[in-house]
């Protein structure tokens, strides 16, 4: 294993770690976006790109099903779909409100929008089967 798979795996497995404080603190549905909402995708995201990342993703998504139930994955994933992937763009976002940090870009982007989405439904298939 390269020094830089070490460190994913202890990434992965940090976030895991911090999601139990997470939940603790702030609720299942706050440690639910944190780990799939963006840990999760994030990490899909890189191994799509970095050799080093798909051999820790079967690990990581054990942990993601000891952490929540096979029921809570489900809701989640459903609610996810139907809010973010499904859901019409506000017709006049306020702008004002704006952070560049926080903004999807995909949403914006056609292209950007459909790997998201095909993105989303292979997280849905790996983490249901």
């Amino acid at each position: 294993m390269s020094d830089s798979s070490i460190q994913f795996h202890k990434i992965w497995i940090e976030q895991c770690d911090a999601t139990e404080d997470i939940r603790d603190r702030f609720g299942l549905e706050d440690a639910m976006n944190y780990l799939i909402g963006e840990k999760l995708f994030s990490f899909v995201r890189a191994s799509e790109k970095d050799p080093d990342f798909p051999a820790e993703l079967p690990l990581f998504l054990n942990e993601i099903r000891r952490l929540f139930t096979p029921e809570q994955i489900r809701q989640y994933l459903h609610d996810l779909e139907k809010n973010k992937f499904l859901s019409p763009p506000e017709p006049d976002p306020d702008f004002d409100d704006f952070d560049e940090d926080e903004a999807e870009l995909w949403l914006e982007n056609p292209l950007l929008a459909a790997e998201e989405l095909l993105r989303f439904d292979r997280i849905r298939q790996l983490l249901l089967g």
